[in-house]
């Protein structure tokens, strides 16, 4: 059993086909999936899937990318959301200035908000960074020293300094589809040090397919194959990374309850 831990099943390229989507992926071995919350205006679409089977959860939260849109978002807010039974997460969230789509005192803002809606829960904090290490750090550690909680580093290509820091919070970490891409050298060196019972797997579909559907849209069923690439890269089989990132999900997103087909 796998579980892809970052899909976005509302997104427009999977109009009219989710269903066949979530079907093909479950012939897959992926028998359940977490449906990301990118802004607020999509919590409605993505509540609607997430209310239609049992083994698909979802989060409450904005992307950095929309954080000028979301000036208003509180920490109340998001913690009413995340009263509902199948959110497990709050996010994603972050900080990300390669784009810079929205100014970074807002992301910081908004990011705020998200961390203090973690923490007021205890549900996972769902973490997109790019480019922004250093300030990312400082601000998780701020953070954690006034109040715990658990953050978890998705689709990671940022550098060790951060992924230890986050470790040493007692934090995750996901690898997605980059792991198998070439010119990810970088990646896979932050993989092979992290502690394996932190390690979760994602797609972050439709974006970054993995190898060998590069250039294609990306399915949950994909994830099978940034298992694969894990298993190689650590030196495990199959059923260890099977075993190991499902276990890591579950001890993760706590509030999760797995109904279908046994684990």
């Amino acid at each position: 059993m796998l579980i892809d831990s970052h899909v976005n099943l509302h997104h427009e390229k999977y109009d009219g086909e989710v269903d066949a989507v979530i079907e093909a992926a479950r012939a897959a071995g992926v028998k359940a999936m977490l449906t990301i919350s990118d802004k607020m205006s999509s919590t409605e679409a993505i509540k609607a899937i997430s209310s239609r089977y049992d083994f698909i959860w979802r989060s409450v939260g904005a992307h950095p990318h929309y954080a000028s849109e979301h000036l208003d978002l509180t920490e109340a807010k998001l913690v009413a959301l995340a009263e509902d039974d199948d959110v497990v997460g709050i996010g994603e969230c972050g900080l990300d200035f390669h784009y810079g789509f929205s100014p970074r005192a807002d992301q910081e803002k908004v990011f705020a908000a998200h961390i203090e809606a973690a923490q007021e829960t205890g549900l996972p904090l769902i973490i997109h960074t790019r480019e922004a290490d250093d300030l990312m750090q400082e601000t998780l550690e701020a953070a954690f020293a006034r109040r715990k909680f658990t953050p978890l580093l998705h689709c990671y290509t940022s550098g060790l300094k951060l992924a230890e820091a986050v470790m040493d919070m007692g934090g995750y970490i996901s690898f997605s589809g980059i792991i198998t891409f070439k010119n990810a050298d970088d990646v896979r060196a932050v993989a092979l040090k992290m502690p394996q019972e932190r390690i979760i797997i994602e797609t972050d579909c439709p974006y970054l397919a993995p190898a060998p559907h590069r250039g294609r849209r990306c399915d949950p069923a994909h994830v099978v194959h940034v298992a694969d690439k894990l298993g190689e890269l650590l030196d495990l089989p199959r059923a260890e990374i099977d075993r190991m990132t499902t276990e890591n999900f579950f001890r993760l997103f706590s509030k999760a309850s797995y109904k279908g087909d046994s684990q």
